[in-house]
Parts: structure tokens; sequence; C-alpha cells
């Protein structure tokens, strides 16, 4: 029986910024996404004598086992287009906080449409996945290619940014889970009095400048998340206060980001954090 195993890495966002809203429903974004070192483990094996369908297993009781898993509609809709397949089943171990805004989700749906491809040997390039990907959600094509990139649209046109890896990250979740579309619902673009400003960021990236940057990092969703949960403000602070060269809110919450210029404070200052706060985890950007 044929399987493979991959790593799905979360996501943190060093600036996010809503230009405007669509139509359509959707937000405008400008934002620039980082992959980090936290991981959930996908593993996917073929089932014989069952031919489409799929067995969702994991580790952590708060992962859905049924047709709202991400993953669930990832295997779906590459499955649609690639009929004949034999059943899978794929196993979640969850190292990844559920609605953080790490892109926990995203992450195992993108491992997994990237799986499948390998196991079912279908050739699809990472453009092909990406496309595939964007039906399931908009940070899926972020999620396949990686790295550091400036994402613009409503998050799925993506331009490589220089890599901005081996930097130290400290995540503190307070257990909170947020909704997204309840926080852009109630998001108000009127009243969004600081922007980030991407071209210097992307600057700051370019030349690992992690002084610079944490200066310059914003997030317009804090505006919402932080008036609901005043908590994510204190760990901000908390995080400033305890050495980090600069802190924030990464997507639409919980979680929040401190950078560090050194392991010493960054172990230091989770030493602090984990005295109030449940999850509180050392990583660095990939």
């Amino acid at each position: 029986m044929r399987k493979v195993k991959l790593n799905a890495y979360a996501k943190i966002n060093l600036s996010l910024d809503v230009l405007g809203k669509r139509e359509n429903g959707y937000h405008e974004l400008s934002m620039i996404m980082q992959q980090i070192d936290l991981k959930d483990i996908i593993t996917i094996e073929e089932v014989n004598g069952i031919q489409n369908s799929i067995e969702i297993n994991s580790n952590s009781s708060k992962v859905p086992l049924d047709n709202s898993n991400i993953v669930y509609r990832a295997w779906e809709e590459i499955s649609k287009k690639y009929s004949g397949n034999k059943g899978v089943r794929v196993s979640i171990e969850k190292n990844i906080p559920i609605s953080a805004g790490l892109a926990g989700g995203s992450t195992d749906a993108a491992a997994v449409l990237k799986g499948l491809n390998k196991l079912w040997s279908l050739n699809l390039t990472d453009a092909e996945l990406m496309d595939i990907g964007l039906k399931v959600g908009a940070d899926v094509p972020f999620c396949i290619i990686g790295g550091t990139a400036l994402a613009e649209g409503i998050g799925e046109k993506l331009t490589k940014i220089k890599s901005f890896s081996n930097k130290y990250i400290l995540l503190a979740n307070p257990g909170i889970e947020v909704s997204t579309s309840h926080v852009y619902k109630n998001l108000n673009l009127k009243t969004i009095e600081k922007r980030p400003d991407i071209n210097n960021i992307i600057r700051y990236i370019e030349q690992s400048d992690i002084y610079s940057l944490s200066k310059e990092m914003s997030n317009v969703l804090e505006s919402v998340t932080i008036k609901e949960n005043p908590i994510i403000d204190e760990i901000k602070q908390s995080m400033i206060s305890n050495g980090a060269v600069g802190s924030l809110m990464s997507g639409s919450g919980a979680t929040v980001f401190g950078i560090f210029d050194s392991e010493e404070k960054l172990e230091n200052c989770k030493k602090i954090l984990e005295k109030k706060i449940d999850t509180v985890i050392c990583t660095k950007t990939i």
C-alpha cells in the first residue's frame, strides 16, 4: 500500500492591509506572508478496494473528520479533475493551533494537494496545484509555494520575495478561536488609522533588517480582533517589554508573534508568557 508523508508549515503575516471590498463580498488585500517551521504532519495512504473516497483521522479532537474539513475539500477538488483514483486515508498530526491566524487548515489542504499529486503521479506544476488550491481557500496557494511572498487580490496573486529565513519567532496563542469571516464583516475600512507601507516592508525583508521591519509591521485586522479580545494587545506589549524587537497579530488572530534578535531573549520571553498563556511556541522563519 503506497503512502506519502509531508510537512505542512504554518505562516505568519509580517503585514496585512485591506484595500477595499469587492462586489462579490471578498476583500482586496495586500499582505506579506511568511512561512515558519511550526508544522503539522500529513500522511496520505491509498486504501485498496475503494474508489474515490477519503477517510480523515487526527490526533486532535478539534479537527473535523467530515466534509467540513478543508482537507476534504482539497481532495474533492483534485478528485473532480482526476477521477478513477483509489480511496485514500489522510492522517493529520496537528501541531498548529486551530482558528489561530496561522493557516493551519490551509497548509494541511496544500499538503494534501501536493501529496495526491505525488501519490497519483499526476505531474501537476505548482501553478496548476495553486489554481486548484484557490478553489479550496485563499491561503492555500501560498501554502503550496511557501517561503516569503507578497499576496494581493484575495491572497491569490503571489510575488515571491527574497528569503527571510532563520529569524527567531515566538508565538503566543491565548486559546481564543477567531472567525475570519466575523473579523472581515466587522472591519470598518473608513476608520483604519495606520496602514503598512508594503514597499518599505519588502525592502527591509530583502535587507534582512528585523529592526526597521518591526517598526513598519502593521495588521489592520487588529482593529477588530483586539477590540473584542484585549488580551491580544496585552501579549504584544508583554513581548515588546521582554525582548522582542517587534510584535504583531497574525492574520485575523488570535495568535501573536514576536521577532527576536537572539535565542536567549526568545527563551526568556517564552518563560514569562507561559505563566499566563497556555500555548507559547518557539519557532523560526523558513
